[in-house]
């Protein structure tokens, strides 16, 4: 059995690691709330922009446009722009993206295409480059960004669309968390070029009417589709800090009570060892007395 000094240092080692949890804990509350508000009140731009889109693309002629949403006419390259945060300590939200992003490398290359791996976020990077490090074609540091911002987005965008100006890939999907409650960040894996807008994107009913564009469909895709992938970006990044803020309170607030149910067995064990050990000397000094 363990010492009382042993006992001693090890409750005050959980104690001070509590402290550290709940100091955790207590900044992931502070900033959750920005961070979700920031997230929901990106969707709905997010999700009028994919519409406009949507509606462009279906009014312009088939297999035309601009090429970021015609594509090379090939889908041999893929590139997978993995997005995490950069920091840990968030139980499992970097875990279950870096687990999607392993299941489409697996799924691509079985179907025989290549695979390039952009990561957004040191926990991504990370955890793909001890098996699929030869994939990774670059990586984008976050840890300088204080917050999310719409440049920050657009920097990433214009790295992503220079990589295919250079021919360096065909197809390029983001996968990232999307924040639903503080329990629940559900990894996603979504398109960015070419550009096809979600499948729940709204569209409007013309009744029959068309719309006539000034200048013409081709023209606006080309101005807005640069903005649109800037758009969503910013929202996966906001959706990832909203998330990794839900999951980061919730592990270490988790972490906090099994450092209080640790602290208190702890506590027993080493009241019932210091009682042993009074019981013990009591014995000998009774064992010594009645031998005199």
């Amino acid at each position: 059995m363990p010492s009382l000094k042993e006992f001693r240092l090890r409750i005050a080692s959980v104690k001070s690691t509590q402290k550290i949890t709940k100091a955790l804990q207590m900044v992931a509350t502070a900033k959750l709330k920005r961070a979700q508000e920031a997230a929901q009140s990106a969707r709905p731009y997010a999700t009028r922009m994919a519409s406009v889109i949507a509606n462009l693309a279906s009014g312009a002629q088939a297999g035309g446009g601009p090429k970021l949403i015609a594509g090379t006419g090939s889908d041999d390259v893929h590139l997978l722009v993995v997005m995490t945060s950069e920091r840990g300590l968030a139980g499992g939200f970097n875990t279950n993206i870096v687990k999607l992003a392993r299941t489409e490398i697996r799924r691509l290359q079985a179907a025989g295409k290549t695979v390039k791996i952009l990561t957004i976020g040191k926990k991504g990077s990370d955890a793909l480059k001890r098996v699929y490090g030869s994939l990774i074609v670059g990586h984008i540091d976050r840890r300088s960004e204080r917050t999310v911002t719409a440049s920050n987005a657009a920097d990433i965008a214009r790295q992503i669309t220079d990589r295919f100006d250079a021919a360096e890939f065909d197809v390029a999907t983001l996968i990232f968390a999307r924040f639903k409650n503080l329990l629940t960040q559900i990894p996603t894996a979504m398109q960015l070029i070419p550009a096809r807008p979600p499948a729940d994107a709204p569209t409007v009913d013309l009744a029959g009417a068309r719309y006539i564009y000034e200048p013409d469909e081709e023209a606006i895709l080309e101005a807005l589709l640069p903005r649109y992938l800037s758009t969503q970006i910013l929202s996966a990044l906001l959706e990832t800090e909203a998330g990794f803020q839900g999951a980061q309170m919730t592990a270490m607030d988790n972490a906090t009570r099994n450092a209080g149910d640790m602290i208190k067995s702890l506590q027993l064990r080493y009241n019932r060892a210091r009682q042993a050990q009074i019981t013990k000397e009591l014995i000998e000094i009774i064992s010594g007395a009645e031998a005199l």
